[in-house]
Order: structure tokens, then C-alpha cells, then sequence
């Protein structure tokens, strides 16, 4: 794919959250005993929480992406002919609050934050859910803004939400760079005049609908080194 990536255009950098700073894949192990295959079923689990957020925007019946993962457990569960109560499925769900971050995070942000480019958080999660994972990811010296959907009720990839984040990290969205490992939130930023920045964690395979991304890395050091921090 081809790299229109505008180095001098950037003054600040954003995250997505989930899958791209941490990883949604280790949330498996809260499934170990339940069910023949935890790693496909947590991935069914978060496939359809990204499902579901995608359509609630378009119903307008907005749930905190605590509860929409809570609905995508749910569901990925009863397909293995697991029907568990409510009270067990948020004891699981908590795992979300706790997943594994990815290695590159902290000494990314440390990177970008030394060099002046503020790096921040654009996320569905709701506040509780990005204040665990700021914390899982021991970057809570170096992230300047936790930007939640639950700030405006609207889920990624409306316009509305990176719109939101540039103004609360303090820039018009073309001074904006958006790092996420998801094709549509690449898509939404840069629907938003935002510069996409397509972290390829290796999981999805960029597909053939809509624009490239502006750069394609394979690491938060990738970023770093075009932005020469």
C-alpha cells in the first residue's frame, strides 16, 4: 500500500485502544474449563462487541463498550451451548479491565511524549474500562488525554468522535495522526481529516473496501521513527 504519510503535518498522535495497545486475544484465559477452544471463542467474543458498536450507532441505542462486550460473551458462549448467569458473565468480562499489553507501548509513548507529540487514547471503552488499561500498560506518566465515546454516547467509526478527540487534544484533526490496528477506525480518522495510521498487529488483513491507510507500521516504533522522536 502506498505511504502518504505528512511527518510536518503532525502535531499530535492518538490511540485506538483495544487490540492495539493491548491484547484482546488473552482474554482466552478467563475461558479455560469453560469451553473446547478459548482462543476462538474469544474471538468470536470480541468480534461481535465490534459488531454490535458498529450497529448500535446506526439504531441509535448506545451501550458502554463494557456492556456490548458483555452481550458479545454472551452470545460466542450460547454458539458452544454455554448459557451461563449474569452475574458469572461479568466476573469474565472483568478480564477486559486487565488484558495483556502489547510490548511496545510504554516505550512508544515514552518516545512520542519526549518529543513534544502528546500521546493520547481515542477509544469506545468507556472511562473505567481506559483507566485499567492505562494502567495495565503502565503508561500513565506519558498519556496526556483519555478520549471515550461515553464522552458524546457515539461509537467509532462516526466522524463525531475523532472530531471530539482532536478538540480535546487541543488540534484541528489534520494535525492529528490516529493509531489503531482496526481497518474501519483507520477509515474513520481519516474520514475526519485525521492522518491514518494503520498498526498491523498481524490479526486482520486490510481489506478492499475504501481508501488505504496514510502509513502502514508493524510496530508503535514504526510511528515513532517516521515522526524521527
Amino acid at each position: 500500500m502506498a505511504d502518504a504519510f505528512d511527518p510536518p503535518r503532525v502535531e499530535a498522535v492518538t490511540f485506538d485502544s483495544y487490540g492495539t495497545l493491548v491484547d484482546t486475544g488473552s482474554a482466552a484465559r478467563v475461558l479455560d474449563g469453560l469451553v473446547d477452544d478459548p482462543a476462538a471463542v474469544a474471538a468470536a467474543w470480541r468480534k461481535n462487541a465490534l459488531f454490535y458498536s458498529v450497529v448500535a450507532n446506526d439504531l441509535d441505542q448506545y451501550g458502554t463498550y463494557f456492556e456490548l462486550h458483555l452481550d458479545g460473551l454472551r452470545d460466542a458462549l450460547r454458539t458452544e451451548g454455554v448459557d451461563l448467569d449474569e452475574e458469572r458473565l461479568r466476573e469474565l468480562n472483568a478480564v477486559y479491565h486487565d488484558l495483556d499489553p502489547y510490548p511496545d507501548v510504554a516505550r512508544g509513548f515514552e518516545r512520542l511524549a519526549g518529543a513534544g507529540y502528546r500521546p493520547s487514547i481515542c477509544s469506545n471503552g468507556n472511562p473505567e474500562m481506559l483507566a485499567s488499561l492505562v494502567e495495565a500498560a503502565g503508561i500513565e506518566e506519558t498519556v496526556v488525554e483519555l478520549v471515550s465515546a461515553h464522552d458524546i454516547r457515539t461509537l467509532k467509526p462516526a466522524r463525531e468522535l475523532y472530531e471530539h478527540a482532536a478538540t480535546q487534544v487541543g488540534n484541528p484533526p489534520e494535525r492529528v495522526a490516529h493509531v489503531t490496528c482496526h481497518w474501519l477506525d483507520v477509515q474513520g480518522a481519516m474520514n475526519a481529516g485525521m492522518q491514518g495510521v494503520f498498526l498491523d498487529r498481524g490479526a486482520v488483513r486490510w481489506p478492499s473496501f475504501g481508501p488505504p491507510p496514510t502509513l502502514t507500521v508493524d510496530s508503535i516504533d514504526g510511528v515513532c521513527d517516521r515522526l524521527d522522536t
